[in-house]
């Protein structure tokens, strides 16, 4: 089978809205340009679209033009290395899963260990947020909603009291484990996290388990969250003003 014959057959088998690289068709080294080629040829003729250099995507056709990869798709190679997770989405794509915001943004935000300056990828910018934990696939959804508690003033056509009420729904499903867990993570997050999730869990009935958190904070820092108070009962506790 020619290459052409060969990117095209395993393109079609593709879903729509994959992105790939010119390597994931390489099998060897003498055959890159001949790829790279075969691949140009197919964004010329609508077949396949270019995200940004090097990288391509299977658009999929609506009455309102080609739609673009999901945000996971278009950010995947910094989302993981070699198989081992390294990122995460979070952000303003993550507001809107959890039901915090109707709104979306053209900012694409990932938590990693290791952060490198924003830079743009089609219509999106790329942008990183600092993560002090150890990032694996099970704790990503709990820092998702640490992210979310910390960068609470940030979230778009969203109130502090409609925010708050929202977590507590959110963390009030958690098992056992899954609260102990996100207590041990939002220790390494800011002051102002801590507090505002200890005072979640003391609204829930679980003091016990906010403890920890309570005993990191020191005791005459304030903490101002706005109409945190309309949604949580012991905010004073807590210092959230």
């Amino acid at each position: 089978m020619k290459t052409a014959e060969y990117i095209s057959f395993t393109i079609d088998r593709l879903p729509k809205g994959y992105v790939f690289t010119y390597a994931d068709f390489i099998t060897e080294v003498n055959q890159k340009e001949a790829v790279i080629k075969a691949l140009n040829r197919m964004v010329a003729s609508g077949k396949i679209a270019k995200l940004s250099k090097g990288k391509y995507y299977k658009p999929e056709n609506t009455p309102f033009g080609n739609l673009l990869p999901n945000q996971a798709q278009v950010v995947k190679d910094l989302l993981e290395e070699n198989g081992r997770v390294t990122g995460y989405l979070t952000g303003y794509s993550v507001y809107n899963q959890l039901g915090l915001t109707t709104q979306v943004s053209n900012t694409i935000q990932i938590g990693k260990n290791q952060i490198r300056p924003n830079f743009k990828r089609e219509r999106y910018t790329i942008a990183f947020v600092k993560q002090k934990n150890t990032i694996t696939k099970e704790n990503i959804p709990l820092l998702q909603l640490l992210d979310a508690i910390r960068y609470i003033k940030k979230i778009p056509d969203a109130s502090i009291e409609a925010s708050c009420k929202r977590f507590l729904a959110i963390i009030k499903n958690f098992t056992d484990k899954e609260t102990n867990t996100l207590v041990r993570l939002a220790l390494k997050y800011p002051p102002a996290t801590r507090a505002l999730l200890g005072a979640l869990l003391d609204q829930l009935q679980q003091g016990k388990t906010a403890e920890s958190l309570f005993k990191s904070l020191n005791p005459i820092t304030k903490y101002k969250l706005t109409g945190a108070a309309k949604a949580i009962s012991n905010t004073e506790k807590w210092n959230i003003v």
